[in-house]
């Protein structure tokens, strides 16, 4: 008989076996710290972004408010009433009235210190006049 000759496989080595668990370990902590620097920078931007929502809803409100605030001012525009205060406040008046300006007290204060200027305006005017008269 003839005996087979087994093909026998080579023992591996303790070394080899330690070289691919370190390999091994490397690359799933290289995994692993990927994942978790990626989650954190996603966490961090949904925080912004909720932020950058949570503006933008009180700017809309505060908009929509304003948007309110004009709508009814045009509303108010459109009467007649509100053309004709504005027409008064100018100065003008309708046929056959007479307008009446009521002064504050500041403003009657103000009158009267012009009307003391123009006295001693017109009592210079009429001591020049007289010097004039005599001097010609």
């Amino acid at each position: 008989m003839i005996a087979k000759l087994k093909k026998q496989k080579k023992p591996s080595s303790k070394n080899e076996d330690l070289i691919f668990q370190i390999i091994f370990v490397f690359l799933f902590v290289f995994f692993v710290g990927y994942l978790a620097v990626s989650n954190y920078r996603i966490v961090k931007k949904r925080g912004q972004l909720n932020e950058r929502i949570r503006s933008l809803t009180e700017e809309i409100q505060q908009l929509e408010v304003e948007k309110q605030r004009l709508e009814a001012g045009i509303v108010e525009t459109q009467k007649d009433v509100y053309w004709e205060e504005r027409i008064r406040e100018q100065g003008y008046v309708k046929e056959g009235e007479e307008q009446v300006v009521v002064l504050g007290p500041g403003e009657i204060q103000k009158e009267e210190v012009k009307t003391e200027q123009n006295f001693i305006q017109e009592l210079f005017e009429i001591i020049k006049n007289f010097f004039k008269e005599i001097a010609s």
